[in-house]
């Protein structure tokens, strides 16, 4: 069966990203990609994990 993923988008503050991404992290949390955010000036994550389901799971 294949994972299924649930997904986050966070606001990253600058001088506190790594401490931000730790404690996703901790929760399980796997870090896909950082992009600027949508004003032009912040960073937005984009994390994922897995649900503990499989696809062909009935919800």
């Amino acid at each position: 069966m294949a994972t299924t993923w649930e997904y986050a988008t966070v606001p990253l503050i600058v001088h506190a990203t790594k401490a931000i991404l730790d404690q996703w992290g901790a929760d399980g949390w796997e870090l896909v990609q950082v992009v600027t955010g949508p004003d032009g000036n912040g960073l937005v994550a984009y994390l994922k994990r897995p649900t503990g389901r499989s696809a062909g799971d009935v919800a």
